[in-house]
């Protein structure tokens, strides 16, 4: 099959790339998008624009934009159900899927309504392009996940904060924020659903059940649930619990709590560090008591001690200083609203992080207020009269700028 792209060139603010060189489960989206569709492409090419594709080809092909973040199970289905179909066809949402109302429409213009369905930019050609295409509706399979009878004041009526987790992932990538659900919503949390989902087969209960008990470890902590890299040591008081994955040559020290995430190479995670739903890029170095919930960290990226990230997103190699809070719930009961395009829209979520770009030092003892971004290249460091990041910060802000020749406030300077 032939494999067209077409490529997105729009910069997602603060990192000041396009989606597909930012990294959505450990890997930079391009190669994603390329792991998965290995297997039945025999060609590859990439344009700019529709228009540019030869339409001479008399082959089977398949057409999308490469800011799209799609997984296996989602791609299996659209090309089962096109191939079936034998027509020309483009990708499709029912108005009242759930996942797509609720977190994929948010912050893009990627998948928009035409008729009685949502479309998106992903098309299949059976015999080579066509002018007529028909949309083909994917159900994404939603599947809720939250945390029940919070305080009313933090989630809706009933005091339920809901996610709508797919089994089927697709979402048009153009901000932060759906770095964010790619990673943590579409990607760790769509494992643990489709997890779930399996055990209500008793071959795959058993099946696990019965490794656990060789292993003498508990049912979520077997290797069934946690796959484990090579030469990667692992402290006996450590309680890591599947679907997790933990990449090679990582250490994991005392007392480290790992739940439901992704863990790349070369990272060291040092004791007492919390980790729940969370993407930990390659290189990454926690040394003790830090908590990710939620949050994905970018390749090279060091999260200090006390610190804490919530809902969030770091880019590569950045740092965050010690005693550091991404704050997640707007104490103010208005709207979280995000940089979107030079303007602040809507993110569509009651809680949500903030996100740092790449190649920042973020200093210690800050707090940053729900949905703010901190730019790439930025130096932020803690002051006697800002200790609160209330606003996004912008290079022409950062510290470095300010104070040029050591990047600190003079009162720091020796004597």
């Amino acid at each position: 099959m032939r494999i067209v792209v077409i490529r997105d060139k729009r910069k997602i603010s603060p990192f000041n790339e396009p989606a597909r060189d930012l990294r959505v489960l450990n890997k930079p989206l391009w190669l994603h998008q390329k792991d998965l569709l290995e297997p039945c492409c025999t060609s590859e090419l990439e344009v700019d624009f529709f228009e540019q594709i030869p339409p001479d080809q008399y082959e089977e092909t398949l057409i999308y934009q490469d800011n799209l973040f799609f997984d296996q199970a989602f791609i299996e289905t659209f090309l089962a159900k096109a191939r079936r179909l034998g027509k020309a066809c483009r990708v499709a949402f029912s108005l009242d899927d759930p996942v797509i109302n609720r977190h994929a429409l948010p912050l893009q213009s990627g998948i928009r309504r035409e008729g009685d369905v949502y479309v998106a930019n992903m098309w299949y050609y059976p015999r080579g392009l066509e002018e007529i295409t028909r949309p083909l509706v994917i159900d994404t399979g939603a599947y809720e996940f939250g945390s029940y009878h919070v305080p009313t004041h933090m989630s809706d009526e009933k005091g339920d904060l809901i996610f709508q987790i797919p089994l089927r992932a697709f979402l048009s990538i153009e901000n932060w924020v759906h770095i964010f659900t790619a990673n943590c919503l579409f990607g760790v949390l769509a494992e643990g659903a489709r997890m779930e989902r399996s055990l209500d087969k008793l071959g795959v209960r058993l099946s696990i059940f019965w490794r656990a008990l060789l292993e003498r470890k508990q049912f979520l902590s077997c290797s069934k649930l946690v796959k484990v890299g090579r030469n990667t040591q692992i402290d006996p008081t450590a309680v890591i619990q599947g679907p997790t994955v933990i990449g090679d040559n990582v250490y994991i020290g005392a007392g480290v709590v790992i739940s439901n995430c992704i863990i790349g190479n070369n990272v060291s995670i040092l004791h007492g560090n919390k980790l729940l739903i969370s993407v930990v890029g390659d290189r990454c170095y926690l040394p003790f008591r830090a908590s990710l919930f939620m949050t994905t960290l970018m390749e090279d990226t060091m999260v200090a001690q006390n610190a804490c990230l919530q809902f969030c997103v770091v880019g590569r190699d950045s740092f965050v200083g010690a005693g550091t809070t991404f704050t997640d719930f707007n104490l103010i009961p208005k709207p979280l609203r995000t940089l979107h395009r030079g303007q602040l829209e809507e993110v569509g979520m009651t809680v949500l992080g903030g996100c740092v770009g790449h190649h920042c030092r973020i200093g210690a003892d800050l707090t940053i207020y729900p949905a703010r971004t901190i730019e790439s290249d930025v130096v932020l460091a803690h002051t006697d009269t800002r200790s609160v990041i209330s606003h996004n910060v912008t290079y022409e802000d950062s510290d470095h700028l300010r104070w040029p020749d050591a990047g600190l406030h003079p009162r720091f300077y020796p004597r």
